[in-house]
């Protein structure tokens, strides 16, 4: 992905016009950048893979300053396929791992 297909796509999350740049350089030296106060405005840096950025947006709030939502069980199946699709665990190793985050919550009988 192009860091302008990424701007594109962030600004569509923060509820922006698509179609301007976005400036990076702040995400990309301290591995954050806060944009706004509303949900995907925080710019996060998590690494590299290949010496490319791997980047994403959040909110600039933690984890324990809101209320917890369980994942809809369509939303587990969708995350629990990605994973098996990356090819390095099994469908158990796949399901503890899921098991174990928080928020999770099995879907009832």
């Amino acid at each position: 992905m192009t860091a302008e297909q990424f701007a594109d796509i962030a600004a569509q999350e923060m509820y922006r016009e698509p179609g301007s740049d976005l400036d990076l350089t702040e995400a990309l030296i301290r591995g954050r950048a806060v944009l706004g106060e509303g949900r995907y405005e925080t710019l996060v840096c998590a690494g590299q893979v290949d010496r490319l950025p791997v980047l994403t947006f959040t909110a600039p709030w933690s984890m324990d300053e809101v209320e917890w939502v369980p994942p809809a069980p369509a939303y587990v199946r969708l995350l629990a396929s990605g994973l098996l699709a990356a090819g390095g665990w099994d469908r158990e190793t796949v399901a503890s791992y899921l098991a174990a985050c928080p928020g999770f919550r099995p879907p009832l009988p």
